[in-house]
């Protein structure tokens, strides 16, 4: 039997990204599916983030115990087990390579021999890699039922409107810090001239407009955009997921600088759909981050 393992880590939208590759990845080379959803959770610094692909109906299995690398000591194996692959013909890691500026960009793995047992690690942040799997993956990434409010009165209003969704995020280089960053101040400031653009934009080319703010943290976001000409979207219990699934909701994208609203927004079926992105802001190293057909502004 053929494993391929896909090591998960960081928030649910890089979670997104390492699955679709993984996903898209084991179609094409005919192996069996699974997720390590331990190794990349276990250090100190990564447990303010948690594994969250379990509230999706996805078909991957998680991998056996003796397969992951979740405590310190295991972790130096690991380490060790892929410098000596480096050297091997037939690998048991693949590893999303960095160029000397440490950019990422897509590559295709057609040339490589891999083992029987495939370990992959890194982000694969690009549509690049799983858009022929789009189909797929809109029903790998369909969030249970149970998890969400399925008669949020904030769906008939996205439906029933000429809706724009925004989301901004803040505390992006400080979360789970007690620290107050002026690195991230700025990111919020620079997402938030980048919406008012789009917004003109959205209000010359839709009919009556209406604009849903999605946000990880609301302080001060009322400051710049009034809530009389803006819904912010407050969810309290199970905040990530009734978010995400509002997302399907929205009829057009003003996307974040986020991988949480990129998906939101890759996911969305409407046909006519408009998704801005930012011309001046990437948020991964990854240089084909953002999709082909999304209007930069």
């Amino acid at each position: 039997m053929k494993k391929l393992i896909i090591r998960i880590a960081e928030g649910l939208g890089n979670q997104f990204f390492m699955y679709a590759n993984g996903f898209a990845l084991s179609k094409k080379i005919n192996y069996d599916l699974y997720i390590d959803n331990t190794s990349g959770y276990f250090k100190k610094k990564n447990q303010f983030r948690k594994y969250e692909l379990n509230n999706f109906d996805i078909s991957a299995r998680l991998i056996d115990n003796n397969f992951r690398y979740d405590t310190y000591s295991l972790d130096v194996k690991r380490k060790f087990k892929k410098k000596i692959d480096f050297f091997s013909s037939r690998k048991n890691f693949l590893i999303e390579s960095t160029n000397k500026n440490k950019k990422t960009s897509y590559e295709k793995f057609k040339s490589l021999n891999f083992s029987n047992c495939l370990t992959v690690e890194g982000f694969f942040q690009s549509e690049k890699y799983f858009h022929k799997y789009r189909n797929d993956l809109l029903k790998e990434f369909k969030i249970k039922n149970n998890y969400v409010d399925l008669n949020n009165p904030l769906i008939d209003m996205l439906k029933n409107n000429n809706s724009v969704s925004i989301c901004i995020r803040q505390n992006r280089f400080s979360e789970g810090k007690l620290i107050d960053d002026k690195k991230s101040k700025i990111f919020t400031l620079e997402t938030i001239n980048y919406i008012k653009k789009s917004v003109i934009f959205f209000k010359k080319k839709l009919i009556n407009p209406k604009f849903f703010i999605w946000s990880d943290d609301f302080t001060g976001i009322a400051e710049h955009f009034d809530q009389n000409n803006y819904k912010f979207i407050v969810n309290n219990k199970n905040k990530s997921l009734n978010d995400f699934y509002l997302f399907q909701f929205s009829k057009h994208f003003i996307v974040g600088p986020t991988p949480f609203h990129w998906w939101g927004a890759w996911l969305n079926q409407n046909p006519n759909k408009i998704c801005l992105r930012p011309s001046m802001i990437n948020p991964s190293n990854n240089i084909n981050y953002w999709p082909d057909s999304w209007l930069s502004i």
